[in-house]
């Protein structure tokens, strides 16, 4: 079993608003300055602030980081699963572990921006409701092409009658995570398939209590619950000792993103690691902070110099 209490640190890289240049370039940073994770978005338009901007493709981003970044894993934080069938999903990340030598995750999760589903013609469902079934049904095709190398839909949204996974992944088991911290459907759906979850911009005190709800939902589907990595995804930060040079920073962010509100998180180093060891306490032990445009090199340096070893 892999050890799902070891402290880590990822950074999510925004591809709203963004060049390659830029994200290729703190992609390979982190991965020198010894960052465990590197992850992107799953969107066709900016999400934070105004929507009609530049946006880059989180697949075609995460195949470009591959012939870049040797050492940490790279994901979809997370992906959206009306986007694409599971099946296609699985082929597309499996090629990416290969690309990677082993260092793929399978991120997704249900998808919520209907102004994205609108504009490009994809099928947005009844509800969220609706969107979680789909997720639930597509995580088990997605688990049992990952693990077994074939898979077939229950059939309700999917359709797939024994499709392969040829080639086998390089990991002997390629990690899937799920976000979300739904109490009713997602997180019995992370319960029964997921390797890793993901609950985002939660207190520490309302990611106990998502918690505690997984590990009840593991008990009733005979699932061992320390087998699931909890990750915790904290928003965007800037590091700074300074308030001054902190704001100004912020300001940098919000020219760069138009009609963003986003709370954006600052302090100093350990400021913030009393705030990663309020998740540590609550269960959470993989922490990633997002980096918007323009990549804040400081912040990206100390969050994994200063506030993971205050943390660990």
């Amino acid at each position: 079993m892999p050890d799902t209490t070891r402290a880590k640190v990822g950074v999510l890289v925004w591809n709203q608003y963004s060049e390659w240049p830029a994200m290729r370039d703190i992609g390979v940073r982190a991965d020198a300055l010894g960052y465990d994770s590197l992850w992107t978005w799953d969107h066709l338009y900016p999400i934070v602030g105004d929507p009609h901007g530049p946006f880059l493709e989180g697949y075609m981003i995460m195949a470009a980081w591959s012939q870049h970044v040797s050492r940490a894993t790279i994901g979809l934080l997370v992906g959206a699963n009306t986007f694409r069938h599971p099946g296609l999903v699985v082929k597309m990340i499996t090629t990416l572990d290969h690309l990677t030598n082993g260092r793929a995750v399978l991120g997704i999760g249900g998808a919520w921006f209907e102004t994205e589903h609108t504009a490009f013609g994809i099928e947005f469902g009844s509800g969220f409701g609706e969107r979680l079934d789909w997720l639930d049904e597509s995580a088990q095709l997605m688990r049992d092409m990952l693990r077994e190398g074939v898979g077939t839909a229950r059939g309700q949204r999917y359709h797939a009658v024994e499709a392969r996974n040829d080639p086998a992944p390089v990991q002997a088991r390629l990690p899937m995570l799920i976000g979300g911290a739904g109490e009713k459907k997602t997180l019995k759906t992370i319960a029964k398939y997921a390797d890793a979850w993901n609950v985002a911009m939660v207190t520490p005190e309302e990611a106990a209590h998502k918690n505690e709800v997984l590990r009840r939902w593991c008990d009733e589907v005979g699932r061992d619950s320390d087998e699931i990595e909890r990750t915790v995804s904290l928003g965007p930060m800037i590091i700074r000792d300074d308030p001054a040079e902190a704001q100004a920073a912020v300001e940098a962010i919000k020219a760069a993103n138009p009609a963003i509100e986003r709370e954006i998180l600052t302090g100093s180093a350990e400021q913030l690691a009393e705030r990663c060891r309020a998740y540590a306490e609550a269960g959470f032990h993989h922490y990633i902070y997002h980096s918007p445009s323009p990549h804040d090199e400081e912040t990206l340096e100390r969050f994994v110099t200063e506030v993971l070893p205050s943390v660990a």
